[in-house]
């Protein structure tokens, strides 16, 4: 055993978050003398993982709500508040860290109270994990004010799918939640969305080791092993039912999870491109929403163009893929889906701004929209609209929670929250606001793509989609920044950032130049201008074959431009 057990990724624990699912089952002898089994889930918060918690809430009967009594009511415990609620949960709130000198027990239930209001603050708890207080109060209160499941033995099986990983020496585990019916060893089930039959080999649960068991029953929470190889066969959200019974309806909430945000990896040496194609193949077997497909670049060789569910699940991946695989990786400017319809109807879903069609061929780009939802102290609401003007925000509302909480809803565009929008929020409010978001519509816009050129030669990997009025903007900033990471050669360097055939920007990095003239002493100019026209023709020829060599801060640089 070791501390904080269920986040068993290292990345988890370095950031104190929770990125993947985690059941435990808990026997627990209560206070009146009985015997209860308590399945827990613990789920991520972050946005990126929506899908994932909502389908471990309709896995459940209540939700205890745990609140931070320092830092009080966050925007996403706001957002997975109402999903519950929205499902129909019991819900039992929780103030967490009470053994911290600035924790305040009456301010966070008095935030509870007013930024959800639907939740019985009554009967909240007080505890510290660290240290253990509180705990027992926890687990009675789950007793006394959640409902058991209901007894639905009789009925045809049906189980919900939850969360599902690979593991080398079983193949998928499916966590399941049975809602009706049972399942045991030996029986044929089938997936509902994914039409598929399988024989269960083994039903388990995690207590918090995985221990076999005869059947799960309905109501009960554990994992099925059928030997399936491929993680995609066994979705988060499809329903269990029995083969021999085919007709029964599937639960209701399954959909299939599609990206967001997308950027291009690349390996730092190119030989090292099979590696990469191997790590990711074995890093989808545990995380099926990453999708991923081959592309090339002139600047940067081959790599893979990624979809990922939002930043936070690229920074993840990325990570994941660096440690556990020991890679090297170069990553472009993250950018989202553009809806692009052309001049002959034809509507194209654009994710890389290489793959945009000529501008004579458009007719109009549609970008996404999001509803960004934003909670804020008081004295950082000025800041904090800046910023949202500033990335073409408009605001819908804004509510007084508390005399000293704001909450702010605006409609922005996703484009302009993948770059470096929450470490912005973060530093002009000084870490205290949050942020939550969902995915709105998409809305025509007057998008270009800005092109970056290296002395005559476009650099694919730096291209990027943004805003007609931002585009000069970015564009000298980008040449700018561009110009300090560029080594000096032996011949200038021109760099350009262009809309179409027209150029916005450009800096130019000069040459390294050899004193051709130290060895004339005295006599006539002519001589010292005959050398350096010399050098000047050879300078010329250099140019012409000269290749220029882009480090990888450049790729970061079209990250960093403000």
């Amino acid at each position: 055993m070791e501390a904080q057990y269920l986040d068993n990724m290292d990345i988890e624990r370095e950031r104190g978050i929770t990125i993947k699912a985690q059941s435990v089952r808990l026997n627990y002898k209560a206070k009146d003398g009985q015997e209860y089994i308590l399945n827990l889930i613990d789920t991520p918060g972050h946005v990126d993982f929506t899908y994932e918690v909502s389908r471990s809430l309709s896995a459940c009967e209540g939700a205890i709500l745990v609140v931070d009594a320092v830092q009080g009511v966050e925007a996403q415990t706001v957002a997975n508040v109402f999903m519950a609620l929205e499902q129909g949960l019991e819900i039992f709130p929780v103030v967490n860290k009470m053994d911290l000198p600035a924790a305040d027990f009456d301010g966070a239930v008095k935030q509870i109270d007013e930024a959800i209001g639907l939740v019985d603050t009554t009967r909240a708890v007080p505890c510290s994990a660290k240290i253990g207080q509180g705990i027992e109060g926890i687990l009675e209160g789950v007793i006394q004010h959640f409902p058991p499941p209901k007894e639905a033995d009789e009925l045809p099986l049906r189980a919900l799918i939850f969360d599902s990983w690979f593991d080398p020496y079983v193949g998928v585990v499916a966590l399941v939640r049975v809602m009706e019916g049972g399942v045991k060893k030996g029986m044929r089930i089938r997936l509902h969305h994914a039409a598929k039959e399988f024989e269960v080999l083994k039903t388990s649960v995690f207590s918090p080791k995985i221990t076999d068991v005869e059947q799960l029953a309905s109501g009960e929470v554990g994992a099925i092993i059928c030997g399936i190889k491929d993680v995609r066969d066994m979705k988060v959200g499809d329903t269990i039912i029995d083969a021999t019974f085919p007709d029964t309806p599937a639960l209701a909430g399954f959909k299939e999870v599609k990206p967001m945000v997308f950027c291009g990896v690349y390996p730092i040496e190119n030989d090292k491109f099979h590696d990469l194609k191997e790590a990711l193949e074995k890093l989808a077997l545990n995380d099926s929403s990453i999708t991923w497909e081959p592309e090339t670049s002139a600047a940067l060789g081959f790599g893979f163009r990624c979809g990922f569910l939002g930043l936070l699940h690229m920074e993840v991946v990325q990570e994941r893929l660096e440690r556990h695989y020991n890679l090297e990786l170069i990553t472009t400017a993250p950018s989202v889906v553009y809806r692009v319809t052309k001049t002959n109807g034809e509507v194209l879903m654009v994710d890389n701004p290489a793959k945009l069609p000529d501008t004579t061929l458009i007719e109009k780009i549609e970008e996404p929209f999001i509803k960004l939802t934003l909670h804020t102290p008081n004295e950082y609401v000025g800041a904090v609209i800046g910023l949202c003007s500033e990335r073409r925000g408009i605001q819908e509302k804004m509510d007084y929670v508390t005399k000293d909480r704001v909450t702010i809803i605006y409609q922005m565009p996703l484009s302009e929250m993948v770059f470096d929008f929450y470490d912005k929020l973060k530093s002009c409010s000084r870490g205290y606001a949050s942020m939550d978001y969902e995915l709105s519509d998409y809305r025509e816009s007057d998008m270009v793509k800005l092109d970056v050129l290296v002395n005559g030669d476009p650099v694919d990997a730096l291209s990027l989609m943004c805003h007609r009025e931002k585009a000069h903007y970015r564009g000298r900033e980008l040449v700018k920044k561009l110009k300090e990471l560029i080594d000096r050669q032996m011949f200038a360097i021109a760099i350009q950032a262009a809309i179409g055939s027209k150029i916005v920007a450009r800096e130019d990095v000069s040459a390294m130049r050899k004193d051709v003239t130290a060895k004339c002493y005295g006599g006539d100019i002519t001589r010292k201008r005959k050398l350096l026209e010399k050098q000047k023709e050879g300078k010329k020829r250099m140019k012409q074959v000269g290749s220029v060599e882009i480090p990888q801060e450049a790729f970061l640089a079209v990250l960093k431009v403000d």
